[in-house]
């Protein structure tokens, strides 16, 4: 019987990681039958299992474990061989795979995206909007975008899009006519607001900031969202009160359909940074990284 292929390796190191067949289908832009087939021919190979698999599960065996601990490096550093021949392309060919915020999925990366895709035809991008930070490596993303205070210290981070962002609190005039304005962040808790609803649950408090002094208030409302949309037609009905992105209010304010409050409690920071946790970055995300620095986006 011949020995195991390097893609058959390949496809248990992703599937190990990834601890199981459907994640790591969806990672590789693969199949699970045919990884499955892949771990099988390897099991077959080598004579022993490599995975223990139940219906809820899949964990590597301490064969397995060991394998993983052994080839996981060697495998990365033959792709990081064939992608160095990569960049000796004219445009360097592949796919770049990033997890951003919804936010910046929607504000912020669609002009970069276009100019980046017109300028890289050999590369193809795919894009997953999530809120929550994920870990990038076992999801299979190149890279991810997310604000400072949401990145690790040992991750390479590089500035993309505006560097200071400010969260704007506004109604509607119809609402601010029943029930006036706030004049204070502490009077938020006698107003109906419409709050934003983390994929895990998590619905955060809301945070002011006027001369130096920060202010954190934790408002109810008849509305909590994990779509930003629905917060915003919410907010522009009359319902509540909102407090988002200015990039994402500023059309609802610029028409008057929103009108800002608590205008001095503005809170700014920094804008987002795109992360990564190694040097050895593959061609797509090399030029990604130099496009978004060239351009100062």
């Amino acid at each position: 019987m011949p020995g195991p292929s390097l893609a058959d390796l390949d496809a248990f190191v992703a599937v190990a990681r990834a601890r199981g067949f459907r994640g790591a289908a969806q990672a590789r832009g693969a199949s699970a039958s045919g990884l499955s087939e892949a771990v099988r021919r390897l099991e077959a190979a080598l004579g022993v299992r490599l995975l223990n698999r139940t219906t809820r599960s899949v964990t590597p065996t301490e064969a397995g474990t060991s394998l993983l601990e052994r080839i996981a490096p060697a495998l990365g550093e033959i792709e990081n061989g064939l992608d160095v021949v990569n960049g000796f392309r004219s445009s360097p060919r592949g796919t770049l795979k990033l997890n951003v915020p919804v936010i910046v999925a929607m504000k912020i990366l669609p002009p970069i995206v276009s100019r980046f895709l017109m300028a890289h035809p050999g590369i193809k991008l795919e894009i997953a909007a999530n809120d929550d930070f994920v870990d990038i490596v076992a999801e299979g993303f190149d890279a991810g975008i997310r604000y400072e205070e949401r990145i690790e210290r040992d991750m390479i981070a590089v500035p993309i899009g505006p560097r200071v962002q400010h969260y704007v609190t506004a109604a509607a005039p119809a609402y601010l006519a029943a029930r006036g304005a706030p004049a204070d962040p502490r009077d938020l808790l006698n107003h109906a607001c419409i709050r934003h609803r983390f994929p895990r649950g998590v619905i955060t408090q809301w945070e002011f900031e006027r001369h130096g002094e920060t202010m954190r208030v934790k408002p109810d409302g008849p509305l909590a969202a994990s779509t930003l949309e629905i917060e915003l037609a919410a907010a522009v009905a009359g319902l509540g009160i909102i407090c988002s992105f200015e990039e994402f209010l500023h059309e609802a304010l610029d028409c008057g359909e929103l009108i800002e409050v608590l205008a001095d409690w503005r809170q700014s920071f920094s804008g987002p940074f795109l992360y990564t946790p190694s040097r050895n970055m593959p061609a797509p995300l090399r030029a990604f990284v130099d496009f978004i620095r060239k351009d100062g986006l």
